[in-house]
């Protein structure tokens, strides 16, 4: 089953245990009821801010929504391994299609962070598209340039240049680069 299936069953699922209905999901979480029926029949898979709200009002984590099967202790994912652990392309919409995210945690029970390699190839319908969610979120540049903004600022980073923020700034990365990759780890 396609990774945005299974993002979507599972939402779907949860909701459905939490007795919440689709409007009331929609509205906590400020998606339409049209957007919310697409992410749970697995037409489309939201950001990871849209995933984060969403899990936000489930009153679950976002691994939750990853993990395939939990394992007690250390998660480890060796070099040759990380390209073929869960990773998705946000499809939401246009303008999220640059963005391919590589979980480096995927299955590592009880985790208070998010870790993530992502890819990010520039493209000419790329409109910066912002997100916000609680918790902190660090962005350290892995291979290329790319902008990140937060609130009305915009930092450039080159390769090893970091930035730490408040992720309910509202926020977004593109690269300046032909490509990028960079490590992304957010706190909930």
């Amino acid at each position: 089953m396609a990774i945005n299936q299974l993002i979507g069953k599972k939402i779907s699922t949860l909701r459905t245990l939490k007795k919440i209905e689709t409007g009331d999901l929609a509205n906590k979480t400020g998606l339409s009821v049209q957007q919310l029926n697409s992410i749970e029949s697995g037409t489309s898979i939201p950001s990871l801010g849209v995933l984060i709200r969403i899990t936000r009002a489930l009153g679950i984590r976002i691994g939750t929504l990853l993990d395939d099967t939990i394992k007690e202790g250390p998660s480890i994912i060796r070099s040759n391994e990380h390209r073929s652990t869960l990773s998705f392309s946000t499809s939401e919409n246009e303008n999220r299609e640059h963005l391919t995210f590589f979980s480096l945690a995927p299955n590592k029970a009880g985790r208070h962070m998010e870790p993530f390699i992502i890819d990010i190839v520039p493209d000419e319908k790329i409109k910066l598209s912002k997100s916000s969610h609680e918790g902190e979120e660090f962005i350290y540049v892995l291979q290329g340039e790319v902008k990140i903004h937060v609130g009305q600022v915009e930092y450039h980073l080159r390769q090893g240049e970091s930035v730490y923020f408040q992720a309910i700034n509202q926020h977004g990365v593109v690269p300046v680069t032909d490509s990028a990759t960079y490590l992304d780890v957010f706190v909930e």
